[in-house]
């Protein structure tokens, strides 16, 4: 990742967000990553953050706030829609993707079983932002 900014990683599940974490070790991504465990928290973390995240993980299956209902709430936010939002979730539903597509996300990546599988989605997700421009 070009930026010291953080990366916020939206997902109630305890073992994702450690797999999130260790695969971000192993491959040497080295920006902070703030952790929110449904929408609602994470739109307190953004309003409280004075750096803004630089890239928003999300999943979509969350209590309180789903992941839809919280891309809803940050593309309505002047200064937030411009944060990249890539999903990263279990749910390969046709509705969910147009839903989230038509939310403009970045991405829509299903969480792969597995760890090495998961390793090289986020291989590919940390080039790809290495390379990316961002606000």
């Amino acid at each position: 990742m070009p930026t010291d900014r953080p990366i916020l990683l939206v997902d109630d599940d305890a073992v994702d967000v450690m797999t999130v974490e260790r695969a971000m070790r192993q491959l040497r991504v080295e920006v902070p990553l703030l952790v929110a465990q449904n929408g609602e928290e994470a739109l307190r973390v953004l309003d409280s953050s004075r750096d803004k995240p630089t890239l928003i993980l999300l999943d979509l299956n969350m209590p309180v706030m789903n992941g839809v209902e919280f891309l809803r709430k940050v593309k309505s936010d002047a200064v937030l829609r411009r944060i990249p939002v890539v999903v990263l979730t279990t749910s390969c539903e046709v509705d969910d993707k147009r839903n989230c597509f038509d939310l403009s996300v970045a991405g829509y990546m299903i969480k792969p079983v597995g760890y090495p599988k998961f390793i090289e989605l986020m291989h590919a997700l940390d080039k790809y932002w290495a390379l990316s421009e961002v606000i």
